[in-house]
């Protein structure tokens, strides 16, 4: 009997989120909604299943972990990619990698939610209300504000479209950004520098790689305005998280809007819990019904083409013709 796991189903929903009927009739379909982190009780959870499918990017699947798993035959991660899945150890050992498609805006999305709930207290204000108080604040105008984004790509591109019908100024950095790139999403391209110390709101988008890991530090957040906003939606490590609770508690910028962490899911004594003006959110920059229909369902659809011997959407290429058999 084929056995297939869903991974990190906090929700409980991933088998409502697709037809797994669509399966053969002796496959099994189970889902956890468990985060395990030991090594040794994720091979005592996973060795007896030939499939599955891990929501990027809760569960890592290094070497050490994937050596462990005779029976795995395909590895299923949400998304194009998988930062925390070793594809030269799934091709070595002769294991299949697929990945699914995506909602193409639902991080932009979530982005500019937080955006509006920092710029207009929105917590604060529902909050004033039940309370029984009335106005007690005064939001920031996003029309003339400054938006610094770091990394105009796909979401950084969406990010620029709304903030240019909202009537912002919008300002572009990335290692690899080009003029004609900056000039095709109507910003302006300027050094890290320039759009530190002159937005009012930095929002945080390219990939987390070894040339961007940590790449909002101490010094870096000193040098944005007192007034400043920053959000970060894309990976954790990018910004360093006791430099920005630091910041926070000190003042130094007005708040930050954060929904990706180091480690997830977020330590109940990680600092974040308890710095002044920090909005956070459970990584959901993805969840959204869209996305989970495409996730679950492309996840079925994987498996099909797997054992009809032409697996879709396969990350590491080299592996075919050497894969594991059922």
């Amino acid at each position: 009997m084929p056995r297939v796991a869903l991974l990190d189903d906090y929700q409980n929903v991933a088998l409502d989120y697709a037809d797994w009927s669509r399966l053969p009739g002796d496959f099994q379909v189970e889902a956890f909604s468990d985060h395990l982190t030991d090594e040794d009780a994720l091979v005592k959870r996973l060795e007896p299943f030939e499939f599955i499918q891990a929501m990027r990017e809760r569960t890592p699947f290094p070497a050490s972990l994937l050596e462990r798993l005779p029976n795995l035959r395909y590895l299923i991660t949400t998304g194009a990619r998988n930062a925390s899945i070793d594809m030269a150890a799934c091709t070595r050992l002769g294991i299949v990698c697929s990945g699914t498609g995506y909602k193409e805006r639902a991080t932009s999305e979530l982005t500019w939610g937080l955006i509006h709930c920092l710029t207009r207290d929105l917590l604060g204000e529902i909050q004033a209300v039940k309370d029984g108080a009335w106005q007690i604040d005064v939001g920031l105008d996003l029309e003339g504000a400054t938006l610094g984004l770091l990394g105009l790509g796909r979401i950084g591109g969406q990010m620029a479209a709304v903030a240019n019908a909202f009537g912002m100024n919008v300002l572009a950095w990335s290692q690899n950004l080009t003029e004609e790139r900056a000039r095709e999403c109507n910003v302006r391209k300027v050094s890290k520098e320039e759009l530190l110390a002159q937005a009012d709101i930095v929002s945080v988008h390219v990939v987390l790689s070894d040339r961007t890991r940590g790449l909002l530090g101490k010094a870096e957040l000193a040098r944005m305005k007192p007034t400043a906003y920053l959000v970060n939606t894309s990976r954790g490590p990018i910004v360093d998280e006791q430099a920005l609770a630091e910041a926070l508690n000190n003042g130094r910028i007005a708040g930050a809007g954060i929904d990706v962490f180091e480690e997830e899911p977020l330590a109940a004594d990680h600092p974040f819990r308890r710095t002044r003006n920090l909005l956070i959110t459970p990584h959901i920059g993805y969840v959204t019904a869209g996305t989970y229909r495409i996730f679950y369902g492309e996840t079925v659809e994987d498996i099909l083409g797997y054992l009809d011997g032409k697996p879709p959407r396969v990350i590491n290429k080299d592996v075919l013709g050497k894969e594991r058999k059922l």
